[in-house]
């Protein structure tokens, strides 16, 4: 069976990148990444340096015309900073709203994209790399179990019940994906999470924060940090 995975050059998707190799074999793997306008082509070139460790095919798609009028911190047209502080204390000021790095229904056209593309291919599952850290208190809505389901019938539905979605860990948080990628020795050095594009990781952004803990609760180092 065919699989493409969901990659964005970080810890989440590439574990969901080793799962897939390690069930179906890296012939039968693909590998998707998306440019959605960031402000840096870091977690590209992270992707792309994870496709060839696994030595999968890699495809790359632009859909940085659609999020043009957003204003999430996350992209070029926005000179606003990324907030340097946890997840938790974004959400104690956003009053239920997702952080400010939340790109509008991101993943939704992400899924979407790669429903497309996995079908052309013959793929049949399609791997997602959510959990449930990110969609805790409404941070990223579209990373919940239940928008994932909600992906799951759509897609089933639309590909005449050919494809589906797998995301193993939507229900587990990210130390417990660190674990799972520990177990399957994946290449975490060369990934990126930072929402900043500097030569080493900012250490302070929502997403450093959150890799930092969850390697710590691992009891190892990070072998992402320089």
């Amino acid at each position: 069976m065919k699989a493409i995975v969901l990659s964005s050059g970080g810890v989440d998707s590439t574990t969901c990148l080793a799962v897939a190799v390690d069930k179906h074999g890296a012939d039968n793997v693909i590998s998707l990444s998306v440019y959605y306008g960031q402000k840096h082509n870091k977690e590209l070139e992270a992707a792309r340096a994870v496709a060839d460790y696994y030595k999968v095919r890699h495809i790359e798609f632009d859909l940085k015309p659609i999020f043009e009028d957003s204003n999430c911190s996350l992209l070029m047209q926005n000179d606003t900073e990324i907030p340097k502080e946890s997840y938790a204390e974004q959400l104690n000021k956003s009053e239920g709203e997702p952080v400010s790095t939340y790109v509008p229904f991101r993943n939704g056209l992400f899924l979407s994209v790669a429903a497309s593309i996995a079908i052309s291919n013959g793929c049949k599952e399609i791997y997602y790399g959510a959990h449930a850290d990110d969609s805790a208190g409404n941070a990223y809505p579209d990373c919940s179990d239940e928008f994932t389901k909600a992906m799951w019938k759509a897609i089933n539905l639309g590909s005449g019940c050919g494809l589906t979605i797998k995301a193993p860990f939507v229900n587990h948080n990210k130390a417990e994906v660190v674990k799972r990628g520990l177990e399957l020795n994946v290449p975490y050095e060369l990934t990126w999470s930072c929402y900043e594009g500097g030569d080493k990781p900012c250490g302070k952004c929502g997403t450093c924060i959150d890799r930092q803990k969850a390697f710590e609760a691992n009891g190892v180092k990070d072998p992402g940090i320089l």
